[in-house]
């Protein structure tokens, strides 16, 4: 089993920035690859972007290319999500998720999630 608990959201103005992090706890950290997902109201779940388990293989959805980086560090079991230029259709409940497909983009892929944390965007 592995545990992921995320942190970090909030409310913030249009262009703005927030920094998303995802502890985890259980199983070896390094054995996974790292996803956030994000969910907005009475949509379906979406991928936002990935990370290999030693920190190569990113991918990022188009919408967030340019303005969300993704990064982890091994040492700390963390996964992170800087967001930056944040639009209020980044508006979502953000998920992190554990899974051993290095650059899927499917959520099927990704075996633990944690519970969410929300962020808002607006003026």
């Amino acid at each position: 089993q592995v545990q992921l608990v995320e942190s970090g959201g909030g409310l913030v103005q249009p262009g703005g920035s927030l920094r998303l992090s995802c502890a985890a706890s259980g199983r070896t950290f390094i054995n996974y690859a790292m996803g956030w997902f994000r969910q907005a109201p009475g949509k379906e779940r979406e991928f936002v972007a990935v990370i290999g388990w030693n920190g190569g293989r990113r991918n990022y959805a188009d919408s967030v290319t340019g303005r969300f980086t993704i990064s982890r560090d091994n040492g700390k079991n963390t996964a992170y999500l800087q967001m930056n230029s944040l639009k209020p259709e980044d508006t979502a409940v953000y998920y992190c998720a554990a899974g051993t497909i290095s650059s899927s983009r499917e959520p099927t892929n990704y075996r633990y999630w944690g519970q969410g944390t929300q962020v808002t965007v607006s003026a």
